[in-house]
């Protein structure tokens, strides 16, 4: 009887320690379960909805509900401009379609800068600010930075002609405009045009002052452009340059001579004869 209940004992003891060691086991799983959720929950993002495209767009193509769809984008990325909804899209209905101004990959984030006005064209008036005007200069391969100009891109503007310098024709070099951005070459406004092609105008994006400006000085002398870099915030003064300033040569102006005043002569008027003659005498003051 004594041997029977010490079996059950041990039994019992073995069961017991089996049970606390699986126990062991299952506490150590969930816990380790509950870190891992807690890690991931760290890791979980603010997310926006942003529309992207649904396939590669190139410029000037139209735009419909069907080439955009929404994802979620995280929240403290969003592209600037980029459309969260697509009322903002298609404010007047989804049949008044958008125009792509600028070449899209498919997925790429939709961006305002990137398509028109709802029902507008990609034309150059699509491109213009409150307030500004475009103006068109003729230009060829030398005056147009042998053709590497883009819409987008920013120039500085220099003329040149022949003025009048104390009272002789002078040829100059004036820079008259800086910083112009280009909204069109020839009849494209692309800005996504590659390669190097030698245009004959170059179309600028200014106020009503500086038309006035470009207008006198093209009938008047002949224009040159030069490219600015992208990152080029710098602010240069008008500037000229003659003939003399490039050789580098200093020119004196002469300066007369004072001129004496004519020596006062007075005279007296007689007559010996038949004739009248002048006789010098000194002056009265």
């Amino acid at each position: 009887m004594r041997l029977v209940f010490a079996l059950v004992l041990l039994l019992g003891i073995g069961l017991a320690a089996i049970a606390v060691h699986f126990t062991n086991g299952y506490v150590s799983e969930q816990r380790a379960e509950l870190e891992a959720q807690r890690a991931a929950a760290s890791q979980v993002v603010e997310t926006t909805e942003v529309f992207i495209t649904t396939r590669a767009i190139r410029y000037g193509e139209p735009m419909t509900e069907n080439d955009m769809t929404s994802v979620l984008w995280p929240s403290n990325a969003v592209p600037e401009g980029a459309f969260t909804s697509g009322k903002d899209i298609f404010p007047q209905g989804v049949s008044v379609r958008r125009i792509a101004l600028r070449a899209m990959e498919r997925g790429e984030a939709v961006l305002e800068v990137k398509v028109s006005e709802p029902g507008a064209d990609a034309g150059i008036t699509s491109r213009l600010k409150p307030g500004m005007r475009a103006f068109a200069i003729n230009v060829n391969e030398q005056s147009g930075v042998s053709g590497f100009l883009r819409p987008r891109d920013r120039v500085d503007v220099y003329w040149t002609g022949t003025v009048e310098v104390n009272n002789r024709a002078q040829r100059i070099t004036r820079l008259i405009n800086t910083g112009l951005e280009l909204i069109a070459i020839d009849q494209s406004a692309d800005i996504d045009r590659s390669g190097a092609q030698v245009a004959g105008t170059v179309t600028v994006e200014v106020t009503p002052q500086q038309v006035a400006i470009l207008t006198q000085a093209q009938a008047t002398g002949s224009l040159s452009l030069s490219l600015v870099g992208n990152d080029d915030t710098s602010e240069i003064a008008t500037f000229e340059v003659d003939q003399n300033k490039m050789l580098g040569i200093e020119v004196t102006e002469e300066v007369a001579a004072p001129q004496r005043a004519p020596e006062r002569v007075c005279t007296i008027k007689t007559r010996k004869g038949a004739d009248v003659v002048e006789i010098p005498i000194p002056c009265s003051d």
